[in-house]
């Protein structure tokens, strides 16, 4: 099986990285060949796309037309709306809706669905269960997610999505990730880890430390079961 790993950034998995990755430890998406590295599976390697949905799609767009994966996997961190899942928790993404794609009606949103012109809500075409029943040991919680070009920071905003759409996390990559691969028919799924709780903006609440580790730990654990 070929896997292709996929992450907005270097640092998110850049314990795996210097683990996993090449001799030395690669801080930026230039230093890899077409952004992508080789892992010391056979069979997997590791995307990095640039951070947002623009970045995600076209990287992926690129990636996929020249390469054939049997699975992709969208690695990152998140902020998160309920408050039921905690602070480097992970969760496997079973919806993501590209938020902000539609128009303003005054004080309504149309999405791009209600205006005629497509879709704004994404699946995986798997899930962790389906694939192994080692990842049945990491008991994740699912969750709807949102993706957004501006993360929510601001109370009434927060509430007005918070209504509309009443999500539980938000990045700025996994729907466009979805999209890509469903578009390409490549076998996707999505986990994220928890950074911060979307409120008003806080950098002193958050703890992506925590975060970024527990997402490397559960990566490592699904590298082991190719190298």
């Amino acid at each position: 099986m070929r896997i292709l790993l996929v992450a907005a950034t270097a640092a998110e998995l850049g314990p795996l990285i210097s683990d996993f990755g090449p001799d030395s430890y690669r801080d930026s998406v230039s230093d890899f060949e077409d952004n992508i590295c080789q892992l010391p599976a056979a069979n997997c390697q590791l995307l990095v796309t640039g951070v947002g949905m623009v970045a995600t799609a076209f990287a992926l767009g690129k990636c996929l037309t020249q390469r054939k994966y049997d699975l992709a996997v969208n690695l990152g961190i998140a902020g998160c709306f309920d408050r039921n899942i905690g602070l480097g928790e992970l969760a496997e993404v079973t919806q993501d809706t590209l938020a902000e794609l539609g128009a303003e009606d005054d004080a309504s949103f149309l999405t791009i669905g209600q205006l005629g012109f497509g879709e704004d809500t994404f699946y995986p075409s798997t899930k962790l269960a389906d694939l192994y029943n080692l990842f049945n040991n990491f008991n994740l919680k699912t969750a709807r997610a949102i993706t957004v070009n501006t993360v929510h920071g601001n109370d009434a905003s927060i509430k007005k999505v918070t209504a509309r759409l009443n999500p539980q996390l938000e990045s700025m990559e996994g729907a466009a990730f979805f999209y890509a691969c469903n578009q390409m028919n490549v076998p996707c799924i999505q986990i994220r880890a928890v950074s911060n709780y979307v409120e008003k903006r806080n950098r002193d609440n958050w703890n992506i430390g925590l975060a970024v580790k527990n997402l490397n730990i559960f990566a490592a654990e699904f590298l082991k079961l190719y190298a």
